[in-house]
């Protein structure tokens, strides 16, 4: 059986998959010295298949058709490597609440309602991944790369609020606490739908515009 064969397997990270399936998950990778990104794929799929509590560097290196001790060229540990996976997602979160601001209107509440909206759906298409990224213990928070892309990502908010106040939200007390009012929503909306208790809510019509609602009643 094929490594994309495996990968057809029907998980929670369906987006993930397809761009993994993308990669050369085979020896070929390593001989290109492409390892790297080929073992971060294959962490990627096998976090979502098993969670943090069956994730495995031999599962890894197993998924990306290189032998178990391979990992060890990059990753001191599967810590190492779950960090570095964390990385990777906080870095494709930035991007996603990005992109949703560019496509918003030019009003800094729009950008700000955006941002709201890009992060829920973030977390809605990598369900094990954002789960890593805020609820796992097995990171290095003080690895700098974690440091600088979490703080990346916190700043996309923290713009979006001062843009929207018309000041440095988090040089006072007001702006901090507005900051945080913001996340809280977000995190929350994310989190419960993660865990399926928004389901009286119809979101098969536009989800988007549904997000929007929330976000937008929320807001100070």
């Amino acid at each position: 059986m094929t490594e994309d064969k495996i990968y057809s397997v029907k998980i929670a990270g369906v987006v993930v998959l397809e761009r993994a399936a993308e990669i050369s998950l085979s020896k070929t990778a390593y001989h290109h010295g492409d390892l790297r990104r080929a073992l971060l794929a294959a962490a990627e799929a096998e976090l979502a298949e098993k969670g943090p509590e069956g994730f495995t560097l031999r599962g890894c290196a197993k998924r990306a058709g290189v032998s178990h001790a391979a990992p060890a060229h990059h990753f001191k540990d599967v810590d190492d490597l779950l960090t570095a996976l964390a990385v990777v997602g906080f870095e494709r979160f930035t991007e996603a609440m990005r992109n949703r601001q560019r496509q918003a209107a030019a009003a800094p509440r729009d950008r700000l309602t955006a941002a709201g909206i890009g992060y829920v759906e973030f977390a809605i298409a990598n369900a094990a991944l954002f789960k890593l990224m805020f609820g796992s213990g097995r990171l290095d928070s003080q690895a700098p790369a974690l440091a600088a892309s979490r703080h990346q990502a916190f700043g996309v908010l923290v713009d979006a609020v001062s843009a929207s106040r018309g000041d440095m939200a988090m040089q006072s007390e007001a702006g901090r606490r507005e900051v945080a009012a913001c996340w809280s929503t977000v995190h929350g909306i994310a989190s419960l739908l993660l865990v399926e208790q928004l389901d009286f809510l119809d979101m098969s019509h536009d989800r988007a515009a549904t997000l929007r609602g929330l976000i937008e009643r929320s807001m100070p």
